[in-house]
């Protein structure tokens, strides 16, 4: 009853509202995020590709090739398994981006929750997980690493192994070659931990790369070649979301719209 009262004096006196959808939380103890927009989160729809988690057209399924969708048949990477736990889009993207943007750090539990029920399979076996970094410059302006505060929560123990070389650009827009160029090397194994200590922890291992939105997967994929390359026997990969990889329809208009319109010849 306390509960009730107080949520009921929020809501009144303050008016907080959803960080997904602006309306007023009725339940403000409850979270940021109103109970809509958790019951419209869709989840990545069944059967799916058993390596990088997209789905397939059909459930006719008669043999092990035919589980795969036909990148992967064409192209095996150093990821072994992929999975998403929902699709990013509607009240999804606007949680995670309240999660990742706003500073919303108490929604790691709820998005972790949500990770260990789409792959906690992938999860019963594992010897850690491990978070994808961030660059320091990025994490200090953020505040945290969302992929950290995933991490913690998943009951799997935490290694940090892995850190950035470099500060690449937002994947946002770019194409998946670009997106593949863009973190090349671009991580290693972290220098906090000793070369002889970082092996011994990973070789051998079943590990679970941890970020929250996979669209191509070059990250995740970058991050599982050093992991490879540093003895881990499986890498797997787990997210919060599973974002369309845009065309190469939509980045040629969204080219076309960012260039600079030609200068007007005066007469």
């Amino acid at each position: 009853m306390c509960r009730y009262g107080l949520d009921a004096l929020l809501s009144v006196t303050l008016a907080p509202r959803c960080a997904a959808c602006a309306s007023v939380l009725d339940t403000p103890l409850a979270g940021p995020i109103c109970p809509t927009c958790w019951s419209q989160v869709r989840a990545v729809s069944h059967p799916l590709c058993r390596v990088c988690g997209d789905a397939l057209p059909s459930w006719r399924i008669i043999s092990l090739p035919l589980e795969l969708c036909p990148r992967c048949r064409r192209r095996r990477g150093a990821v072994d398994t992929a999975r998403a736990a929902g699709q990013y889009e509607g009240s999804l993207r606007g949680i995670l981006h309240a999660f990742k943007y706003e500073g919303r750090r108490g929604l790691a539990a709820p998005l972790a929750k949500m990770i260990r029920g789409a792959g906690g399979d992938l999860l019963g076996d594992a010897d850690a997980v491990v978070p994808v970094p961030l660059h320091p410059w990025r994490r200090m302006r953020r505040g945290f690493n969302q992929s950290d505060e995933l991490a913690r929560r998943l009951g799997v123990p935490t290694l940090r192994a892995l850190c950035r070389t470099r500060a690449t650009p937002p994947q946002t827009g770019l194409s998946a070659g670009a997106r593949r160029r863009n973190v090349r090397r671009a991580f290693m194994l972290s220098p906090f931990l000793s070369r002889a200590h970082a092996h011994r922890l990973i070789e051998g291992s079943i590990v679970v790369l941890i970020d929250d939105v996979r669209t191509t997967g070059a990250t995740l994929e970058a991050c599982a070649v050093t992991l490879k390359a540093a003895g881990a026997r499986e890498v797997r990969a787990l997210t919060v979301a599973r974002a369309t990889p845009p065309t190469s329809t939509a980045l040629r208009l969204a080219s076309t719209a960012a260039r600079p319109a030609p200068a007007r010849q005066e007469p």
